[in-house]
């Protein structure tokens, strides 16, 4: 089998995936535009090729490159990059090369979130009001509808970049005069917990793997104000989620592909869509998953792609999370001490690099139990500020 993996040094630890592939015999050629010797150890021994671009938007480059390695291996059966920002890219060459998987057919309802709103109410999910407002008279007539606040972000985009929380009319007539020129789609602004369900289907469409996360902050507070946080992995998850999320599986289709479907968590059981992503979640999310399942993730997907089998754990024997800090901020006990005090819950801990600090603090911790609650008082220990 020939699997490509396009820009296989982002994030490290997705290097991962491509170790356990190669392990599992498969050849794996890596394409990018990161100079060879700048690549990890893991990724150098591991690659049997790997054919560097000078910018990886560049298409023309990725054709050749393509090209080349169907010259030399044969037939390419797999290219990923399990990266949001690479999607499209990835849908462009599996469509013109006739690779399995996500073509570019598939990208305007796993990418626009106009198209997305329109998938959940197909399938009896909530959703909040809104849409693709271009003019400001579109959005005074939403106005009519749903009131303040509102909430606009890009109609395509990744994370909480350009995302705006909008409360009067003088706001939105600022966010008009001065919005970059692209959609947005603007929606009522829903109170409530953010909560996942993600997970691994194999190549028949079967979920093999899901889980879920609970964040204390949503991803546009910490972008735009600079908090602390934590999310965590949950033991059990509610049935009325699972539903929802089996029913976007299968409407999507999904074959051989991690997911990670957000909501808004409202009230107990109840919940409204917020957006799908074709790709597992982000952070040190999937090394958590390890953690709370006693599994090893990457593996598993080689698993998959190789053999169409993986088993895990239907009831992970722990919660697993992620605390943050950040080097701006005091906090009433030091690293020194935050080690001593939970060194046997404390599986991981480390500087979080730059491009990721703004989500993820300058700092982060990892720890697991059986017991949620031994996890909320590790999170207020940890972040309580001086």
């Amino acid at each position: 089998m020939n699997f490509i993996s396009f820009s296989p040094h982002f994030p490290p630890n997705f290097i991962n995936f491509w170790v356990q592939l190669r392990h599992k015999g498969v050849n794996v050629l890596g394409l990018g535009e990161a100079p060879f010797n700048d690549l990890a150890y893991e990724l150098q021994t591991n690659l049997v090729e790997y054919y560097r671009v000078s910018n990886q938007h560049n298409y023309d480059e990725l054709v050749r490159a393509m090209g080349y390695f169907t010259h030399r291996y044969g037939k390419i059966d797999r290219i990923e990059s399990h990266n949001e920002y690479w999607l499209e890219n990835d849908a462009r060459l599996r469509t013109d090369f006739n690779i399995r998987g996500l073509k570019v057919g598939d990208m305007p309802a796993i990418k626009r979130k106009s198209e997305m709103k329109k998938i959940f109410i197909q399938i009896g999910l909530n959703a909040a009001t809104g849409r693709v407002c271009k003019t400001i008279k579109e959005a005074r007539l939403l106005v009519e509808e749903t009131g303040f606040p509102l909430v606009a972000k890009p109609d395509i985009g990744v994370g909480a970049s350009h995302t705006y929380a909008i409360s009067s009319q003088a706001e939105l007539e600022n966010f008009f005069a001065n919005k970059p020129l692209i959609d947005f789609i603007i929606e009522e602004y829903v109170p409530g917990v953010i909560q996942t369900y993600d997970g691994l289907v194999d190549q028949d469409g079967q979920i093999v793997f899901r889980s879920s996360l609970e964040y204390s902050e949503g991803v546009m507070n910490l972008v735009n104000q600079g908090t602390d946080f934590y999310y965590f992995t949950h033991r059990h998850i509610s049935p009325v989620l699972e539903a929802a999320g089996r029913r976007l599986v299968e409407i999507y289709g999904l074959r051989e592909r991690f997911f990670h479907f957000e909501f808004f968590r409202v009230a107990d059981d109840e919940y409204v869509a917020l957006e799908v992503n074709m790709r597992p979640p982000g952070g040190l999310t999937t090394d958590m998953w390890n953690y709370a399942n006693d599994v090893d993730i990457y593996r598993g997907y080689a698993d998959i792609v190789v053999d169409n089998h993986f088993e895990a754990p239907v009831i992970p024997p722990y919660h697993c999370a992620y605390f943050s800090r950040r080097n701006a901020r005091s906090y009433c006990h030091s690293h020194e001490q935050v080690l001593a005090a939970f060194s046997h819950q404390i599986v991981s801990h480390s500087p979080i690099s730059g491009v990721f600090a703004a989500a993820l603090g300058d700092y982060g911790y990892v720890a697991r139990s059986p017991e949620l609650d031994d996890l909320s008082d590790m999170a207020d220990w940890i972040m309580r500020q001086a």
